[in-house]
């Protein structure tokens, strides 16, 4: 087949200027619908047999805004303006899916700059594989399994606009000198919205804006039992829950039918209004997985993420089933050393922490001193290496003294990283599991009973504690601890 010449586009309205958010999501509604229904239908149409004879391409749609003024904005906000005179702009995808959050974000920059945002086209093409993602019956095939060739007509992605430079502080602006005005291009949250539904076998869509990661499968099962007590009290505000599949319960006492195989990363959604619930991604073991998952789900701009997991205790005076705040992070993951440097801090977040360490107190009872008996704070470390007390221990020892750690995983310090480096407020409260330096080796018998007594109560703490930073307001949760001296408006 020769390839096609000329290129053909959909019919798109021009750039136009709104200053009312609603009815600027519902531009980038239309054009997004427009654009990706185009690529459908021709997509749709070549695989039928009936292949174009030009090129095919549509366009994200996107929004643009020019300041001309360092106007004074309220120091305490960390997000909702620009940082400097200029323009700003943001390819858009799936504007249906991130409506409240665009409609908010859109809302703060028209109120704090008194300017209108423009809503149009970019200039960035839909790659095919996007505009196709989530339709029933429409699959693109590998490349050679069609009967045309798929680049010689189709957009499909690009490394160019799919990175994360501007989270990591290298972007350059393009050739209209414009600067980023949303952390991630338009590319770059559909890649993850795809990766998100594989990894976990849920639609994006269900994500909520709170987010639990754990390492077992134990607090599935106790998350499962919470949701069911609070789908049966019309007064708590959940509306249902979501697990692996997309299977979905309202009713407490329904079955909930999962899937036989289970995705890389189980995912489950006890759902509130406008995403104001709490989502429990059990994401295994390693720093591999918790790059994975965050990585991905940092699009979705959750408000907060915590850990809730299992730890090696290194102190003497710990006991199994102690608790440990983590409010610093020994890094020695590795899986992030090239997207944030280990030279680069990690500072706790005081919102996070308090909210942590008052849910600990009220699921335990304890308060003040006294609290002191169960949990400890200080320095998590994280490896990558499951079986590091079988190596030669001089060396690790040494460093895990000299840091002053008081607990060791292989997940906390990449979530937490992750979280700093994509603007996520982070934090980690850990369950002393084992004490490896101490000859309390994690062993089946002991380990069955730990998890039988500790499971419930560790999961209670980490609800507590999101649902205490549901009912704070954004800006303080949002801190000005995770923006650069060159941040995006939008968080």
């Amino acid at each position: 087949m020769t390839p096609p010449i000329d290129i053909q586009t959909p019919d798109a309205a021009g750039p136009d200027l709104f200053t009312d958010p609603q009815a600027a999501v519902a531009r980038l509604v239309a054009l997004y619908d427009q654009a990706a229904g185009y690529l459908c239908d021709a997509f749709t149409a070549a695989i039928e047999g009936r292949p174009p004879k030009h090129r095919v391409r549509a366009f994200y749609p996107e929004i643009r805004i020019t300041t001309r003024s360092y106007a004074q904005i309220d120091s305490r906000l960390s997000f909702g303006h620009v940082s400097s005179p200029g323009t700003h702009a943001a390819t858009i995808t799936r504007p249906d899916l991130f409506r409240h959050y665009l409609e908010q974000q859109i809302g703060l920059l028209v109120q704090n700059h008194g300017q209108p945002v423009q809503i149009g086209p970019s200039d960035t093409p839909m790659p095919v594989h996007f505009a196709v993602a989530g339709r029933a019956g429409i699959t693109v095939p590998h490349e050679g399994a069609a009967d045309f060739t798929l680049r010689d007509i189709f957009d499909v992605p690009d490394l160019t606009t799919t990175h994360d430079d501007i989270v990591n502080g290298t972007h350059q602006p393009g050739p209209d000198g414009a600067g980023p005005l949303a952390p991630f291009t338009a590319q770059r949250v559909d890649y993850s919205l795809a990766r998100l539904a594989h990894y976990t076998a849920t639609d994006p869509a269900h994500f909520q804006n709170y987010v639990l990661f754990t390492n077992y499968q134990f607090y599935v099962e106790e998350f499962e039992a919470f949701a069911r007590t609070v789908l049966a009290d019309p007064a708590s505000g959940y509306t249902a829950f979501v697990g692996t599949g997309n299977a979905t319960i309202t009713d407490a006492q329904a079955p909930l039918d999962l899937p036989a195989k289970m995705p890389q990363m189980p995912t489950y959604h006890l759902k509130r209004k406008n995403g104001e619930g709490i989502t429990l991604v059990n994401i295994g073991v390693g720093p591999s997985n918790a790059k994975t998952a965050t990585d991905h789900i940092a699009v979705l701009r959750p408000h907060a993420w915590i850990m809730v997991g299992h730890c090696a205790g290194l102190r003497n005076s710990q006991s199994l089933g102690d608790f440990v705040l983590a409010h610093a992070y020994l890094r020695e993951d590795k899986v992030l050393d090239d997207d944030l440097p280990v030279w680069v801090p990690v500072p706790a977040l005081a919102e996070i922490q308090i909210a942590l360490e008052r849910a600990v107190a009220e699921e335990t009872a304890l308060d003040g001193y006294d609290l002191k008996r169960i949990m400890r704070t200080g320095t998590v470390a994280s490896v990558d290496n499951r079986n590091w007390e079988l190596r030669d221990q001089q060396g690790p020892v040494q460093r895990l003294s000299q840091s002053r750690a008081i607990a060791l995983d292989m997940e906390s310090a990449t979530i937490a990283a992750n979280g700093f480096r994509f603007r996520v407020p982070y934090g980690t409260l850990l369950c002393v599991s084992d004490k490896p330096l101490h000859g309390e080796l994690k062993l089946p018998g002991m380990a069955s009973d730990f998890y039988k007594t500790q499971v419930a109560r560790h999961l209670m703490i980490g609800i507590r504690a999101m649902e205490s930073l549901r009912d704070m307001p954004l800006e303080r949760i949002h801190s000005r601890k995770l923006r650069s001296f060159d941040e995006t408006a939008f968080l």
